[in-house]
């Protein structure tokens, strides 16, 4: 079994105050305290021999593979100059950009679609994906979907994701035990790794 964990969309546009989704998601976030822990599970995992991979979502000069199908996407491919590879937004925190690991650019809600990422995995023998992120309900919850449909084990690390609201997180979470292989803690998914 090799594993990668797959962080997602930790960027300065989705967890700070200042970024495009901050007024929605930085004061949940930082309440939930997922920041300090994804943290610590992204270097206790990469510690342990996992692939660490951050995503980000990014929009290059020309939108790449944005389409413009859902108000999500209507309202990011407006303010694409703030998704820009090189804008302060588009930056992976500070926690998260400390970390040894590599960075892939998406342009959709899935870290999976739009790039060759999942490829690029199958080819080192990757079949274990442990994910974390915000949000639960978007990003995480269309990655672990699309990842177990490409044939990999998916685990959605629950104590190193969040969103919005508390009961969507909840839900979402669920829907995700059954959807996937099932949600583990990182205490759990570090068992997995070694």
């Amino acid at each position: 079994m090799r594993t990668a964990v797959l962080a997602l969309h930790w960027q300065v546009n989705v967890i700070q105050p200042d970024g495009f989704f901050g007024g929605m998601l930085a004061e949940p976030v930082a309440r939930s305290g997922v920041v300090g822990r994804a943290a610590a599970f992204h270097r206790a995992a990469g510690d342990a021999g996992a692939e660490l991979v951050f995503t980000r979502f990014a929009v290059p000069v020309g939108e790449g593979a944005l389409v413009r199908n859902t108000e999500f996407m209507r309202a990011v491919g407006d303010a694409q100059e703030s998704f820009r590879p090189d804008a302060p937004g588009t930056a992976l925190i500070r926690e998260m950009s400390e970390l040894d690991g590599r960075t892939v650019d998406n342009q959709k809600l899935s870290g999976l679609a739009g790039n060759d990422l999942a490829p690029a995995l199958t080819e080192r023998g990757t079949d274990t994906l442990l994910i974390t992120g915000v949000a639960t309900n978007l990003t995480v919850e269309q990655t672990a979907r699309h990842a177990t449909d490409l044939g990999f084990t998916v685990h959605v690390v629950s104590d190193c994701v969040a969103a919005a609201d508390e009961a969507v997180h909840a839900a979402s979470l669920a829907n995700l035990d059954l959807a996937t292989a099932g949600c583990v803690t990182a205490e759990q998914a570090l068992s997995l790794i070694s």
